[in-house]
């Protein structure tokens, strides 16, 4: 769940309990968000972890839609 080269003690720093930062592990996981931008967010930036997962989620594509309007005529 950690990211790569990424030791404990440095996933945790700067989270303000133990809970908040399993919080984030799985979010993080969850979400598909990466930890270390989640772990800034939350720790430097000061956002809550909603706050933070919302900031940072992959936002889907915007979807097209068509809409098709008739004409009508009277004679």
């Amino acid at each position: 769940m950690l990211p790569p080269g990424m030791t404990l003690d440095q996933a945790a720093a700067g989270f303000r309990n133990q809970g908040q930062f399993i919080a984030a592990l799985n979010a993080s996981k969850h979400q598909g968000i990466a930890f270390a931008d989640l772990q800034k967010a939350m720790t430097v930036d000061g956002l809550s972890l909603g706050q933070a997962v919302r900031q940072l989620r992959p936002q889907p594509a915007p979807t097209t839609t068509s809409t098709t309007t008739e004409g009508t005529t009277k004679s």
